[in-house]
């Protein structure tokens, strides 16, 4: 009896097992694309007739598309409501640099969900919610990470970019060379699910295209226009163009690997972009662009593809956006996401999808929609938009938002502002509880050093603050450099907080000019210093293989930097000012400095 009840107890506990894998066997993959400053117009599904974007619309067709999609006016935002579920204010980001960007590191991800369900996990292109551990991708839940941590990117051939902590120069177009390991991380976990994430760097400035896919585009006369034409500067809307039908290209090799694998049909792959278009341009005559609150800035495409589980070419109307993305991913692969075992303080803001996709969303809730940027404030209802002046529109008849109708529909007008007015306190709430403010030139949130699970920290100039004479090489700081340090009482200044106590070797990416070699310089934290010599020069010439078209005022025009190795320092665990200052200055300047790397030794 005993043995017969053992054996049932086997049998059964392997058929659970059984079962088990089964299941985990059919669960989908999941592919993610998100495009860096495409406008709603700047496909061909949405009607453009001068690009051809076949690859990305095959999504559409295969899949659903989301007609009222809605992302935030610039880019760091965006990938935290993506990332998170959440209004990006709930998780500190608030800016695009300077720190602003970083993801509060209490916040759950999707990547997190997919990984503790046993999904391989990989990011390949750009992230933008914070570059030191444990802001770092491969703290957020990506098990590999390759591209660049920040927004802008001033290289797009031949780049530097990071690979599993480490800078490397590639060689080809940037989003060439990130698809191609986007493709390696699918084939290599082809035999078990996987959730791929592909931001891609384009069509964000700086204007560079491929050659081949400028040439089709240089000389093309435009037949549709910006909804503020005299804006309009046809030669960036060429680029831009042209920068997405490469995309394009690299969206239908990713399509082709999942069907030379035979994964396609279980499969989930997502398309959309992070706000509004960068240029004026084609966009269905919506008002505003990047930046705008209105429609045209946070408007965005959103297609949605399983094939077999999700019907073709159906168009869904309500209103959706970015922070539906994590409740409607894992629900559709039947996992449960971290922030549901967390207290409702990390409650999600985004809304499961699945009865608008299945077609039985009988009792779909009105909904609105909270844009915020800058301060500045605006709402989404599946009607109305009320803008961040207070005026109303009403949406479907007046995209280009001409007609206020506040005199028309004044209940309405009140309901929403009272409804912008409590969603605004409850994000300054949320801001209270986190150290930034948007009135300080840098994010009061030191950066983090010195964890032993990821030992290499790097600290990019955008990240520090110049004091003296010192300025950045750009206004822009995401891709710029440190120039003009020209005095004994300049400073490089990091504000750090060192995690682990240790010896760090400290590494500094420069430039200089044969005839300024031989200055001293010194690394210091509290009490502890590191000195050393510059002994090398250094001087390439800026790069003139970047641009298609002149780049843009504010943007930094890009070099080639060397590596020196300063030393080891002991750095205490603590919170304080990383300063770097010339002792001796033989020249008439320093070094340029693109970034400091700081590696805990063992």
């Amino acid at each position: 009896m005993f043995r017969q009840h053992l054996f049932t107890l086997l049998t059964t506990l392997l058929l659970s097992i059984s079962l088990q894998a089964s299941a985990e066997e059919q669960r989908p993959n999941v592919v993610v694309f998100l495009a860096d400053d495409a406008g709603w117009g700047d496909f061909s599904h949405s009607g453009n007739s001068q690009v051809q974007t076949p690859q990305i619309d095959s999504i559409a067709q295969r899949g659903v598309s989301f007609d009222r999609f809605y992302v935030c006016p610039v880019c760091a935002p965006t990938r935290a409501e993506f990332l998170t579920g959440r209004y990006h204010l709930r998780g500190g980001v608030q800016g695009v640099s300077t720190g602003f960007e970083r993801l509060d590191i209490d916040e759950s991800t999707i990547a997190q969900d997919f990984q503790r369900a046993g999904y391989a996990t990989g990011a390949f292109g750009k992230w933008h919610n914070g570059s030191q551990w444990p802001y770092h991708p491969q703290a957020r839940g990506f098990d590999e990470y390759f591209g660049h941590t920040s927004g802008h990117w001033g290289e797009y051939f031949d780049a530097p970019l990071e690979d599993q902590g480490q800078m490397v120069r590639t060689k080809g177009y940037i989003v060439d060379v990130c698809t191609d390991r986007a493709l390696q991380f699918i084939e290599h976990n082809h035999d078990r699910p996987f959730f791929c994430y592909v931001p891609f760097t384009t069509p964000h400035s700086p204007w560079a295209a491929p050659e081949e896919d400028w040439e089709r585009h240089k000389n093309q006369s435009l037949t549709q226009f910006a909804t503020r034409p005299e804006l309009e500067k046809a030669e960036e809307t060429r680029c831009a163009l042209a920068m997405l039908e490469n995309q394009d290209r690299n969206v239908g090799r990713i399509l082709a690997k999942l069907d030379e694998l035979q994964l396609d049909e279980n499969t989930i792959i997502v398309y959309f972009s992070d706000n509004g278009p960068n240029s004026w341009r084609w966009n269905e005559g919506m008002k505003g662009r990047k930046a705008s609150l209105d429609e045209g800035g946070i408007r965005s495409v959103c297609y949605l593809q399983w094939q077999g589980k999700i019907p073709a070419g159906k168009v869904i109307k309500p209103i959706a956006g970015a922070i539906d993305l994590r409740p409607t991913l894992t629900a559709l692969a039947n996992i449960t996401t971290v922030s549901a075992e967390l207290d409702t303080a990390q409650r999600l803001d985004g809304l499961d999808l699945q009865p608008l996709l299945r077609g039985d969303a009988t009792d779909w809730p009105e909904r609105k929609i909270f844009t915020e940027w800058n301060g500045r404030y605006s709402l989404r209802t599946d009607r109305f938009r009320l803008d961040d002046t207070g005026k109303l529109f009403v949406m479907l008849k007046d995209p280009g938002q001409l007609n206020a109708i506040n005199e028309d529909q004044p209940e309405v007008a009140l309901e929403l502002d009272a409804a912008i007015k409590d969603w605004q306190a409850e994000m300054q709430h949320e801001l209270r509880k986190a150290p930034s403010s948007r009135k300080q030139a840098m994010d009061p949130r030191p950066f983090t050093v010195g964890y032993r699970e990821f030992p290499i920290t790097m600290l990019p100039a955008r990240d520090g603050e110049p004091h003296g004479s010192v300025r950045r090489s750009s206004a822009a700081p995401n891709c710029s450099y440190f120039v003009n340090w020209t005095s004994t009482a300049d400073s490089l200044v990091w504000n750090v907080a060192v995690n682990t106590a240790g010896q760090y070797r400290v590494m500094i990416d420069y430039t200089c000019p044969a005839e300024d070699v031989g200055s001293t310089i010194e690394l210091s934290f509290g009490d502890n210093r590191l000195a050393g010599q510059v002994t090398e020069s250094f001087d390439p010439p800026l790069y003139d293989n970047q641009d298609t078209l002149p780049r843009p005022d504010g943007e930094s025009t890009m070099k080639e930097f060397r590596t020196m190795e300063l030393g080891l320092i002991e750095l205490p665990a603590g919170t304080g000012p990383l300063k770097l200052e010339a002792t001796e200055i033989p020249g008439s300047s320093v070094m340029d400095l693109r970034r400091i790397t700081l590696i805990l030794q063992p």
